[in-house]
């Protein structure tokens, strides 16, 4: 029997729609739909086009809607963090703010001078980041919250616009450090001394929650009929772990794209005095486990490299960029790429040539040599931080899952293996869309558990396996100890 789903994946540089077709214990992707996600940039504010998003998803479903096949369920998975505000009668509340929005650090100074930073992450197992949902909302205006009905995560919020349900899903819950996975609900304690009002956290749902069919007029617009709309993973990370082939413990995984996250998969939370120092965070999985993570820096340096470019009419594309960087000397210089002058927009390739020139390097004046040095300095930042897994975890890994839009860098993922000196296995590319779709599947009752999930993506999926070689990586990583204390 063959099965049909609708993946919606928004990234935070674009958006997909996916059509998931399962048949005899295989599972098929098909890209139906994409298009950009390019935010707002007004003065000083940041901030996302929402309705822009919902109309290009709308698209995309009735695109699906034309190969005229009977659709069982359609999900939506996001980036984590930011949120939507929604009144009563569903109206949004605009603008749904960017995480860089500048008024994040404002945000976070104002929280940590109400609740002490230690109480915080006992609370939450959610490390610090001016990003996190939590200082974005000490930046609030009384007026929108006063004003607003629900708060929901980007991919819940687009669930409920397509179902009329309001849910947080729990994988996005654990992401907005608001969420307790001591207590599993939301932290009172929190709520309290923020004087957050109860009434805009949702009820918080499973992973592979059916929030019901989709509301009539969507559902006309769409030209679909008796869709369910299911809560997946909203978490764009959780619906990739949940479409990893993974098996054991002696694992890691590393989802690459505009930022890294980097973690195991465990059974409990893990929240003491050592993962806090190491800044290590607790995402919720499917099935309550626990991604004990760090959200570290990713490619989104490269894609402000090649933006500025662009705004300079140098407009590489990034095979060009990667090319270049392949061919560019080794080990010239070294960055930092979690030093905080590289988290907002602006002027890349300039704030890494200040970055070596203060630290007495080599200064890349090329885009060759600018992406090598990004490149290699996110190993060595992925080294780093395997190492750290490893001493809060006492598990001794022996193997990577790479996956996001960042494993298409094969360069990088080279580099990965070099780094970190155990094998790296790549994919699949669409793991999230896989994860989401077939969490829809269990759902719905057409597959059995998570391991018949994971057993279904390794027969679905070629994966390729690098070999590390390259000893000359533990050198610089000695050298990046040396110079910046990241080694």
């Amino acid at each position: 029997m063959t099965t049909y789903y609708i993946a919606c994946d928004l990234g935070a540089e674009s958006g997909r729609v996916i059509e998931g077709t399962l048949n005899n214990g295989k599972l098929l992707l098909s890209e139906v739909h994409r298009f950009q996600n390019q935010p707002i940039k007004d003065k000083e504010s940041l901030y996302w086009d929402i309705p822009q998003l919902f109309q290009e998803t709308l698209l995309g479903l009735r695109k699906i809607a034309e190969r005229e096949e009977p659709v069982a369920s359609v999900s939506c998975d996001s980036w984590g963090v930011d949120y939507m505000l929604f009144e009563a009668d569903g109206a949004l509340i605009t603008p749904t703010y960017h995480y860089r929005d500048p008024r994040s650090q404002a945000g976070m100074k104002e929280v940590l001078s109400k609740v002490p930073w230690e109480t915080i992450y006992a609370e939450t197992g959610i490390q610090k980041m001016p990003i996190n949902t939590l200082f974005q909302l000490g930046a609030e205006k009384l007026k929108r919250t006063g004003n607003a009905q629900h708060l929901l995560s980007v991919a819940d919020g687009f669930n409920y616009l397509l179902s009329g349900a309001a849910r947080f899903e729990v994988s996005m819950a654990s992401t907005t450090q608001l969420y307790n996975p001591i207590s599993k609900g939301w932290s009172d304690k929190l709520l309290l001394a923020l004087r957050l009002p109860h009434r805009l956290f949702p009820r918080i749902v499973p992973s592979g929650t059916v929030l019901g069919p989709m509301r009539s007029d969507i559902a006309q617009q769409a030209g679909l009929e008796n869709v369910q709309v299911i809560a997946s993973c909203s978490h764009d990370t959780s619906a990739a772990i949940a479409g990893l082939p993974a098996a054991g413990q002696d694992w890691a995984f590393l989802s690459s794209g505009t930022w890294s996250l980097m973690g195991v998969e465990t059974p409990e939370p893990v929240i003491n005095e050592t993962s806090r120092q190491l800044n290590f965070t607790n995402e919720i999985g499917y099935g309550h486990s626990v991604r004990l993570l760090k959200n570290i820096a990713g490619l989104w340096l490269v894609q402000e490299c090649r933006r500025h470019w662009a705004e300079k009419e140098q407009d590489l594309d990034y095979d060009v960029m990667t090319h270049l960087a392949a061919s560019a000397p080794p080990f010239e210089s070294l960055i930092n790429p979690d030093d905080p002058r590289f988290l907002e927009p602006g002027d890349m390739p300039a704030r890494i040539q200040a970055f070596c020139k203060e630290t007495g390097q080599s200064v890349p004046r090329k885009p060759g040599p600018i992406i090598r040095c990004i490149l290699e300095s996110l190993a060595l930042l992925y080294r780093k931080t395997l190492r750290e897994i490893e001493k809060v975890t006492g598990r001794k890994i022996e193997r990577l899952h790479l996956v996001g839009g960042g494993a298409k860098n094969s360069l990088l993922n080279h580099f990965t293996a070099n780094a970190l000196q155990i094998p790296v296995i790549i994919g699949p590319t669409e793991a999230t869309a896989a994860g989401n779709v077939l969490v829809q599947a269990i759902a719905l009752g057409h597959v059995a558990s998570l391991e018949q999930a994971r057993k279904i993506v390794q027969d679905s999926f070629n994966m390729e396996i690098i070999q590390p070689h390259a000893a000359a990586w533990s050198a610089a990583s000695d050298r990046l100890e040396k110079l910046f204390g990241t080694g």
